[in-house]
């Protein structure tokens, strides 16, 4: 993807010396360690790295969900106003969750609401931010099941019927439908078919082109870097040991672990 220019813009995410070791762990062993990164406006980051490396810890920090032991997570609300995520009342991270920002879980059965219909889990969002009208409802619900290419007929149905690529194309909706500027994105494409996973990617990349929302992604998968990611960050061990626009990191590493995790990809 070709690089964006964010010499005049603001950072909407700012991290600073960011980091988190589990209450179980040895005083050594950080689960991330000193992570520093900006995410500007309408910019693609991937965060790749093996299972274990502290990735998707370091999203769950960035969303509010963990604690972190030390730094800071900023985020640069609609109004302007620069928010610290990790000092703000509860109540609105709790707003900011679900009006301004995304996440679109690894497993869609757990960014879902598998007990409602497929319209309800689209429609629930925008009822949370004062939109009543049962009909107005439906119509954005169809509407986004049309553009994540889901059969409209199936809006009542629950997502227990779906499959698991039609599971994260509606979890998608659920979180675009109320036009968040900031989308955390952890493993979306794992578990499911390569052909499944490939018109996954197409939706999601047209999606954010569309709509300038602002996307960090955890993945594994160096393609999904590559199809979708302005920059890439990459974790070893709890650190950001290599950090850079993507066509750099991936046809030009620095870092003798990157080159392996290059070399994995290319080599049979």
């Amino acid at each position: 993807m070709m690089p964006l220019d964010h010499s005049h813009l603001t950072p909407l995410l700012e991290v600073n010396a960011l980091s988190h070791r589990f209450a179980q762990a040895r005083p050594d062993q950080w689960a991330v360690q000193d992570a520093a990164l900006r995410l500007y406006p309408g910019e693609v980051v991937a965060i790749v790295g093996e299972s274990g490396s502290g990735k998707s810890t370091l999203l769950n920090c960035l969303a509010g969900r963990i604690t972190p032991t030390q730094g800071e997570v900023l985020y640069r609300a609609a109004n302007g106003e620069q928010l610290d995520v990790h000092h703000m009342p509860q109540r609105q991270r709790r707003v900011l969750a679900r009006t301004e920002w995304g996440f679109v879980e690894q497993h869609a059965a757990d960014g879902l609401r598998m007990g409602v219909s497929a319209g309800a889990n689209i429609g629930e969002r925008l009822m949370g931010q004062g939109l009543r009208h049962y009909g107005d409802v439906r119509q954005n619900a169809l509407d986004w099941m049309q553009r994540v290419e889901l059969d409209t007929g199936r809006i009542d149905d629950s997502p227990r019927g779906f499959s698991g690529g039609m599971r994260q194309r509606l979890q998608i909706a659920r979180n675009l439908v109320t036009r968040p500027r900031l989308v955390l994105m952890d493993e979306p494409t794992s578990g499911l078919d390569v052909s499944v996973q490939a018109r996954l990617l197409d939706l999601i990349r047209l999606l954010v082109a569309r709509m300038h929302v602002s996307v960090l992604i955890v993945t594994h998968d160096l393609g999904v870097a590559r199809l979708l990611a302005h920059r890439t960050l990459v974790m070893r061990h709890g650190r950001i040991v290599e950090h850079g626009l993507t066509d750099r990191v991936l046809d030009d590493p620095q870092h003798a672990y990157t080159q392996l995790l290059v070399a994995s990809v290319v080599t049979p």
